[in-house]
């Protein structure tokens, strides 16, 4: 709506060029019309809804870019946030773990009974089956395929002409460019100085390289002394293909006009049309007819095999017997909450295994595709429902962890009462770590509620001490033994960064803001309560 309102408009050649730019639709760094038709097909967009969609986009883009291009950080706000960022703290630890006051721990007798009462769905597994199941595969009925030679060499004879390499010549050119639609003059002049080029030639047969490097204007090839590698019919333009397939090897042309311009071209190789020998290709050609006669073979008996596990239900034997598959089995497999192996880590596999017919009636599940040419069935032969385990069989576990947790507040409380001491100047027998620098953008080993901490306490007389709770292990007390202000140094490149990160920041609150200016102007209204249910 502010686009319209705005008048903004994206154009057919704005459009155009935009798509054209886009690397998924290029082939050889160019836009290709088949490829992007191909893309939008296979993700199932018509293409009037695809450039509908681009041009919202870069609409969408014009509003955004002004504000966000717009946006100018003051030089104290800057400066003020980066050397808090950058400022750096000595800090020593000493660390009160868990561990050391796990001797101190006294539970009471219920102890692990309540909490076991208290939290029965923590000690729930889930139902359990055990199954088996088998695999039709494509792949390895390939392997199971035995071709004789004379069976691939009729093949090959049948598939000769694939086999075929067309005549192939290597040149190099010695180019002087002038458009196919120049004026008479520049291409007279462009001629004069081929011609005047060729005449060096004729003088110096043998400094072809030397004379490509010196005045041919194709400095890609011109590098490499005009040499343009094999290449085949078809590859080249016809002017030149024509002249270059007339020639012997070791010949050089005369002048050859293009649509590039005049070249001089000289052939140096010649490879005439071949056809691969058997021999060559037999291993391929083998690989090839038993994937052609598997996908056969499978596609034949994929249909065979779902109508079976399903005629057929209460057994796996038949399609085992038929098509002389193992008949595989599993231990056992949770209904949630754990990876498990292939190739019941296919979800719909998985799934169907819990199915009301095949948990409770002992039925085959349907064939299901895993993956790319492999069925699998597969029936249930053990189930376990869910349940919550027994308190005998959890109670050592509660028990390690009531104690746990309990000496971690052991520490934690411990941990308080030396901070305090600290704090009123009472000493305090620790054994420091050795002080290190930290600081609020790299520093990964302390926690963020540590850190926080940590910059957040007062500076203004050293040490200080500061605390915080170690997750799952205990306390740790921090000294903060000295502080390093930034030293600002423009060629830092961690500076530049940071400044960098800021100028982005205010960019995204800019725009937010003038997004949040959009909803109240256009009444947009969003039904938390439909987002929150979904």
């Amino acid at each position: 709506q502010q686009g319209r309102d705005s008048r903004l408009t994206v154009s057919h050649g704005e459009l155009a060029s935009h798509i054209a730019g886009i690397p998924v639709f290029q082939e050889d760094g160019k836009f290709s019309k088949p490829r992007y038709d191909a893309v939008l097909s296979a993700q199932g967009m018509r293409q009037d809804v695809f450039e509908s969609r681009m041009r919202q986009d870069m609409l969408t883009q014009q509003l955004i870019f002004p504000v966000v291009a717009g946006s100018i950080p003051g030089n104290v706000s800057s400066r003020q946030w980066l050397h808090a960022q950058m400022e750096q703290r000595e800090v020593s630890e000493a660390r009160l773990m868990a561990a050391d006051y796990l001797a101190r721990v006294v539970l009471p007798a219920d102890a692990a009974k309540k909490y076991y009462d208290a939290n029965l769905k923590k000690f729930e597994l889930p139902a359990q089956v055990r199954a088996e199941f088998v695999v039709l595969s494509r792949d390895a009925m390939s392997a199971a395929t035995v071709l004789g030679d004379a069976e691939i060499k009729a093949a090959y004879d049948a598939r000769i002409d694939r086999y075929k390499e067309a005549e192939r010549r290597r040149a190099s050119h010695i180019l002087i460019a002038v458009a196919k639609d120049a004026p008479e003059a520049e291409v007279k002049k462009a001629k004069d100085a081929a011609e005047e080029v060729l005449a060096k030639l004729k003088q110096r047969p043998d400094d072809f390289a030397t004379l490509a490097k010196q005045y041919s204007q194709d400095t890609a090839s011109g590098q490499q002394g005009g040499d343009l590698g094999w290449f085949s019919r078809g590859t080249m333009v016809k002017s030149f293909e024509d002249a270059a397939f007339q020639m012997k090897e070791g010949q050089t042309s005369g002048l050859v006009r293009s649509d590039f311009g005049f070249h001089i071209i000289q052939v140096t190789g010649v490879q005439p049309e071949r056809v691969k020998p058997f021999a060559e290709v037999r291993d391929l050609l083998a690989d090839e007819l038993k994937q052609e006669a598997s996908a056969k073979k499978f596609a034949e008996a994929a249909e065979a095999f779902g109508n079976m596990v399903y005629e057929q239900g209460d057994s796996l034997a038949p399609v085992a017997d038929r098509w002389k598959l193992p008949v595989q089995r599993t231990d056992w497999l949770p209904q949630q909450g754990a990876k498990l192996p292939p190739p019941f880590d296919n979800p719909k596999l998985a799934a169907a295994l819990f199915n009301a017919d095949v948990l409770n009636e002992k039925q085959n599940t349907e064939a299901i595709e895993v993956a790319p040419g492999v069925l699998v069935s597969a029936r249930v032969v053990e189930h376990k429902p869910a349940a919550v385990q027994e308190f005998s069989q959890v109670k050592a576990m509660i028990e390690k962890y009531l104690v746990q947790q309990e000496a971690v507040q052991l520490a934690t409380t411990d941990g308080e009462a030396k901070l305090a001491q600290l704090l009123k100047g009472e000493a305090v027998e620790f054994k420091w770590s050795p002080s290190r620098p930290v600081n609020r953008t790299l520093t990964q080993d302390v926690p963020p509620a540590s850190l926080r901490a940590i910059f957040g306490a007062k500076a203004d007389r050293l040490p200080a001490y500061v605390g915080g709770i170690f997750p799952g292990n205990g306390y740790v007390i921090y000294r903060i033994d000295a502080i390093k202000p930034l030293v600002e140094n423009q060629a830092d490149s961690m500076m530049q960064a940071m400044e960098e990160r800021y100028r982005q920041v205010i960019a995204e609150e800019e725009a937010l803001a003038w997004m949040a200016t959009l909803k109240g102007k256009f009444a947009v209204k969003v039904n938390e309560a439909a987002l929150e249910k979904r």
